[in-house]
């Protein structure tokens, strides 16, 4: 465990705290709608935790009556500090004494909250027992810097052949997943979470889930399949609903970066899923106004563009020199009728480094995934791809775009060359073999095999009806009598001379056998 880099972080924060003991009491003079506004605290510091205590003196308890109802700076004014109530807002009244803590807010993370379910503040919600707290980390802190990082150079495989092809993503990349309601954003997060299952369990990554303001009963429902599918040995969902305070929902995604910052630091490598960043920003733009803060366009605060920006530099690919951990983030933002010029999709589209652009017309064609060929791209492109991936993929970016704009143009011809009609028929069967259902992600060596099988010719005499068909027979055959084959590109991860030739040795004998499925 890199103790130094834990330490480092402790000890920053409590560089900002207050050496002095003294005792720091202020009054609440106005409390509603989840916020209080406190006099007399005039050493508060932005974030700090302070509690609320009833007029004898006593902490005031929560609901449950067994936790202290406790609150956060966020406003610094000059004759009082407006702070955020976490949980009892509701007991909170005039007159009551606060006290500031001098802390800075911060969670417990440990290794033990692997396979758990908790809330934004790191406490477990699942019913099954305390964690054992190994440390805790501020919930903000600042991002590293250049000199700290290394280049992105190891693929974060998700599975889905669409991605891995065309917009592969980097261990320490931070990618957006951006589409309309119901095209299926937050099936590719999970799927990405599924596949990591089939990497080797020491290089496999920790994954983070976190739910922004989702149902309880939706994200239930993706606990019980993560746990189906044996998932949850490796992930950690955090939870702030629906239902949740917008505070909760507010401190939900530094929560997850922190816990993913936890295991970055000892030298592992870790993806979080911000599920998703849109309502996070409507739980800041609630609690904003509510602060009196000025709204700005769509009545978001000016400083909606920071909230993000200081989220998503935490991820990273550290320096060798301090362990070469990774934490990779999928922030996922949902757009209105396709309106990615909005303000927050823009926002974060300009934070991050690329975007899996999810088109509802083409989800509406049964297109799944429905990506967008033209409006995705990865800004660390086929550095983040093995030697295998990027030989068989180079083309087929650019043959599915060109497919686009001719079955565009196509709708107003009536007469077509025969190589702009090859063309457009070879665009449909390179569509067909990239359709993916849910749940179903592939293995790195079976997605190469498949693509290559695309552009090296061999599904130009395929009915593009029968590319379903084709796809699953094509990986039946390499199981049953060319395993050594998937085998080699799994452990080489590149196409050797030798690989090829037995490659394609072996495509002609499924061809073949396989004769019926090819037109004569």
């Amino acid at each position: 465990m890199n103790t130094i880099l834990i330490e480092k972080i402790r000890k920053e924060i409590e560089a900002l705290e207050p050496t002095t003991k003294v005792e720091r009491i202020g009054t609440v003079v106005k409390a509603g709608d989840g916020i209080a506004e406190i006099e007399g605290l005039k050493d508060a510091m932005m974030a700090e935790m302070v509690v609320f205590e009833t007029t004898e003196g006593k902490a005031l308890k929560d609901a449950l009556d067994h936790e202290p109802v406790v609150g956060f700076v966020l406003n610094l004014e000059e004759d009082f500090v407006k702070t955020v109530i976490l949980s009892g807002a509701e007991r909170i009244r005039e007159g009551m004494v606060v006290r500031g803590t001098g802390k800075t807010l911060s969670i417990p993370v440990s290794s033990a909250m692997v396979g758990r379910v908790v809330n934004a503040l790191g406490e477990p919600i699942d019913g099954k027992g305390a964690i054992k707290e190994e440390s805790r980390l501020p919930i903000e802190r600042i991002a590293f810097g250049v000199i700290d990082r290394s280049g992105v150079d190891t693929p974060l495989h998700t599975g889905i052949k669409a991605i891995d092809a065309m917009v592969p993503i980097g261990r320490g990349q931070r990618e957006l997943i951006i589409g309309d309601r119901g095209t299926g954003k937050t099936a590719i997060a999970l799927d990405t979470i599924l596949n990591q299952g089939s990497e080797p369990k020491e290089t496999r990554p920790i994954c983070i889930y976190v739910a922004i303001g989702q149902k309880e009963s939706k994200v239930a429902r993706i606990v019980g399949d993560l746990e189906e599918r044996g998932a949850m040995a490796y992930t950690i969902v955090v939870v702030a609903g629906a239902s949740d305070p917008a505070a909760m929902q507010y401190l939900a995604p530094f929560t997850g970066a922190t816990i993913g910052e936890f295991f970055m630091l000892k030298g592992q490598d870790a993806l979080v899923v911000y599920d998703d960043l849109s309502k996070h920003a409507v739980a800041y733009r609630q609690m904003s106004l509510l602060l009196r803060r000025p709204p700005g366009r769509e009545a978001y605060p000016g400083d909606i563009f920071y909230l993000h920006s200081r989220l998503l530099e935490r991820s990273a690919k550290l320096s060798a020199k301090l362990g070469g951990g990774s934490l990779t983030a999928l922030p996922i933002i949902e757009t209105q009728q396709g309106d990615v010029s909005a303000y927050i999709p823009t926002n974060v589209i300009s934070i991050t480094d690329g975007q899996i652009y999810l088109d509802t017309d083409l989800f509406n064609k049964d297109m799944r995934p429905a990506i967008n060929v033209g409006l995705s791209v990865s800004r660390v492109g086929s550095a983040a791809q093995t030697k295998a991936m990027k030989k068989v993929a180079g083309k087929i970016r650019l043959e599915l775009a060109q497919f686009r704009e001719l079955e565009a143009f196509m709708q107003f011809a009536s007469d077509l060359d025969k190589e702009t009609k090859d063309r457009i028929e070879k665009g449909r069967r390179l569509s067909e073999l990239l359709k993916q259902p849910n749940g179903h992600p592939s293995s790195f060596e079976k997605e190469v095999l498949a693509i290559y099988a695309g552009v090296s010719g061999l599904i130009d005499g395929v009915k593009v009806e029968d590319m379903r068909l084709f796809e699953t027979k094509l990986m039946e055959y390499f199981d049953h009598h060319a395993a050594g084959v998937l085998e080699s590109m799994r452990k080489e991860r590149a196409i050797s001379d030798e690989n090829e030739s037995e490659l394609k040795a072996a495509l002609a004998s499924f061809k073949s056998v396989h004769h019926e499925l090819f037109i004569a």
